[in-house]
């Protein structure tokens, strides 16, 4: 998910190097051993999707359109990660994709894994206006929270991409 405006980060997040790559080229290839497929959501000029049902409504907005787009693929769930998490740790995301049902990371809940069949419930959940947040989401629809002991870096600030250095969860 990159759909975000980045403005305590002050520049485009998602296409800020480190170690030489992208920040979302980093979550990208931590996601792929564990899905079928990369679906860019939020970045409508990369070959991504537009958040749905349109873009400002945060993580929710990536979410939805993730949904919808998996099933109208034939997919049964979406694993979701925001793009400012470079160092996601594989047990952890091998954890999420294993998981039967919707799932989410309790200190960051815009990680998670999350069944496509919830598709218009998210379109309904959006449009009723309510709490707009990831935990008001998987409240909602009874999403399990996987509580992870490691700590997952996730960048808001330069400060935050200065200090990876040495960061190993």
């Amino acid at each position: 998910m990159a759909g975000g405006q980045a403005r305590r980060f002050g520049s485009d997040k998602a296409r800020v190097e480190f170690e030489g790559r992208a920040l979302i080229d980093h979550v990208a290839a931590a996601l792929a051993p564990h899905c079928d497929g990369v679906i860019l959501c939020g970045r409508t000029g990369e070959g991504g999707i537009p958040d749905r049902p349109e873009a400002g409504r945060g993580p929710l907005g990536g979410l939805n359109a993730a949904l919808h787009a998996a099933a109208e693929r034939g997919f049964d769930r979406v694993l979701v990660a925001p793009c400012d998490t470079p160092l996601l740790p594989a047990p952890l995301l091998a954890e999420l994709a294993a998981s039967a049902d919707s799932c989410f990371v309790a200190q960051l809940p815009v990680l998670g894994i999350w069944e496509s069949a919830h598709a218009s419930r998210c379109d309904a959940y959006v449009a009723a206006g309510g709490r707009m947040s990831m935990r008001g989401w998987a409240a909602h629809i009874a999403a399990r929270a996987i509580d992870w002991e490691a700590p997952i870096a996730n960048i808001n600030s330069c400060d935050d991409l200065a200090g990876l250095t040495g960061f190993f969860p």
